[in-house]
């Protein structure tokens, strides 16, 4: 499969280390608009240079995209991949607007390609684990959950030319760092029916047009409550912790560690595994998984999990807030 990868920032190079190790992907293509970024991550691979993503689709005709570009891009991009015949993986966030995120869906139906979005936590041992109890049911349904992302995040983080702006980035900590933990409260808890956020910069005024801070009530089927608080404004980067809240129970994950807590007393069920990891720590050690599972449900006809529709679940929660925030009023989501 001749493979492009779009966008030579850093976490594109979680997507070339994942690809170094799948034998019948071929880097084909690399594409940025600093041609020397491309050139670097192109060096040894043997891949064509490009600092145009049209050309490159008309030039090389890839199998896959990889797009990992401002968030602005991800959906144009991709409708444009997709629409040439290209299975695509994207970059979290798919979508900045319910009207992309239905424009991203109606492309891979027509297309009848694959599109992968790129939320590789829920491939994290604590997450599949957590997963296996909720659906085994042995804790009876979930109740209630909150989340809470505290991150550190200065003014050098902002220097490049798109993080940080309201028409580039789209937002700030909910749209960026915790849209994946609003990914993993859905998948473990359940669809959000309504909601009421608000967004704040309390710490980066006059250095970002975005929020550094963000709190959310979600309200999920049947009256039940999930609490998200997020922001970039602590002194570090500290391990994400989901609560979910069951009738005699309770399940915590903290990182990458998985706790049952019940009658006072805690159980280990997963500890922290050292893993090879390309990157930050806090970006999680699993993008090497979801890349080589997406390539596996391409060898083998295999619908991807995570695709426009599912991926859009977070990304219309994320929209809906900023819409409520706006508003200063509950919204639901559609």
């Amino acid at each position: 499969m001749k493979v492009a990868v779009v966008g030579c920032g850093n976490i594109s190079a979680n997507h070339f280390h994942a690809l170094s190790g799948i034998k019948d992907a071929e880097i084909a293509a690399t594409v940025d608009i600093k041609r020397e970024r491309a050139e670097t991550k192109a060096s040894g691979t043997g891949a064509a240079v490009f600092t145009d993503f049209d050309e490159m689709l008309g030039a090389v005709k890839p199998d896959c995209v990889h797009i990992a570009t401002p968030h602005y891009l991800h959906t144009p991009m991709a409708v444009k991949a997709l629409e040439s015949g290209a299975n695509v993986f994207l970059e979290k966030p798919c979508s900045v607007s319910l009207d992309e995120i239905n424009a991203l869906i109606n492309a891979q139906t027509k297309s009848g390609k694959q599109l992968g979005v790129c939320f590789q936590n829920r491939y994290n041992k604590c997450v599949r684990r957590a997963k296996e109890i909720i659906d085994g049911g042995s804790l009876g349904p979930v109740r209630a959950a909150r989340a809470f992302v505290t991150w550190s995040r200065g003014g050098d983080y902002y220097g490049d030319d798109w993080h940080g702006t309201a028409d580039k980035e789209c937002g700030g900590v909910l749209i960026n760092q915790s849209i994946h933990t609003v990914d993993l409260l859905l998948y473990l808890c359940g669809d959000c029916e309504a909601l009421e956020a608000h967004v704040s910069n309390d710490h980066l005024k006059g250095v970002i047009e975005v929020e550094d801070t963000a709190s959310v009530r979600m309200e999920l089927d049947g009256g039940r409550i999930a609490l998200l608080y997020a922001t970039t404004a602590y002194s570090l980067n500290s391990e994400v912790m989901i609560e979910l809240t069951f009738d005699d129970a309770v399940l915590r994950l903290e990182g990458e560690r998985l706790y049952k807590i019940s009658d006072g007393s805690y159980e280990l069920l997963v500890d922290k595994q050292d893993k090879e990891f390309v990157g930050r720590d806090y970006w999680g050690h699993s993008h090497k998984l979801i890349i080589e599972d997406f390539y596996s449900c391409l060898r083998n006809g295999r619908p991807f999990s995570i695709d426009a529709r599912e991926g859009g679940r977070a990304a219309k929660v994320v929209a809906a807030s900023y819409l409520s925030s706006a508003l200063n009023e509950r919204v639901e989501v559609k």
